[in-house]
């Protein structure tokens, strides 16, 4: 069974590897979004795009930390590189766009099937796709049961990482996915605080969902 926590204490000079190759993803994918989905591209080009690099490196290398050398590393890194994006695209413009999240959900299930394959870990794979589906379903359920909360592209985040906090156990989709929705509900009340006299109809909450469940990817033990 795949144990992170076992899998850890690469050497640094693995995760500064693996740290610049996620500066050169976080890059390929500020351009491929600019490229695909052009009306959602953030204005001072040259700067977002070295933020949104920067910040996809550090992710980057903390996954290396954590997991080490493994073959699920690869589904993790595109993880992080697709939830910067979508967390940018989702403070600027309150949109999870389809050509994003799907790709993210697709890519998952290819890149964590190799190593479920090769070490007989299928349980794993099948475990992950079970967390797609409740969390999913999870978040449907708070979509339609909330006012002026979650939308939809927010309940088809919450497929992929399903997928990605399953793989790795039960108690890590179980945290995941309630750390990211208590963290929104955090997010939202100081907007509505912000904001007495004019409540906004919307508040984003992609980020705090990627940014709960990369936190419990990384620090869960």
């Amino acid at each position: 069974m795949f144990d992170p926590a076992a899998a850890g204490s690469a050497p640094a000079l693995y995760i500064a590897g693996i740290a610049l190759a996620g500066l050169c993803l976080g890059l390929l994918a500020e351009a491929a979004v600019r490229r695909t989905l052009p009306q959602l591209a953030s204005e001072g080009s040259t700067r977002v795009g070295i933020t949104t690099a920067v910040a996809t490196s550090i992710l980057s290398a903390l996954l290396a930390f954590r997991f080490g050398a493994v073959a699920e590393l690869p589904a993790y890194l595109v993880l992080a590189t697709a939830g910067v994006q979508l967390a940018k695209i989702d403070i600027a413009h309150h949109l999870l766009p389809n050509r994003l999240v799907a790709p993210l959900l697709g890519a998952g299930i290819l890149l964590l099937s190799v190593p479920a394959g090769v070490t007989g870990e299928a349980g794993n794979l099948l475990r992950g796709a079970v967390g797609a589906v409740i969390l999913f379903v999870f978040y449907l359920f708070l979509a339609l049961t909330s006012k002026n909360g979650l939308g939809m592209g927010d309940v088809k985040l919450a497929a992929p990482l399903g997928l990605y906090l399953g793989y790795l156990g039960w108690p890590q989709l179980f945290y995941g996915g309630a750390l990211g929705f208590v963290a929104g509900g955090v997010v939202s009340a100081v907007s509505l605080l912000k904001n007495r006299g004019n409540t906004p109809r919307e508040v984003p909450y992609g980020p705090s969902m990627l940014a709960a469940g990369l936190a419990i990817i990384l620090l869960f033990p």
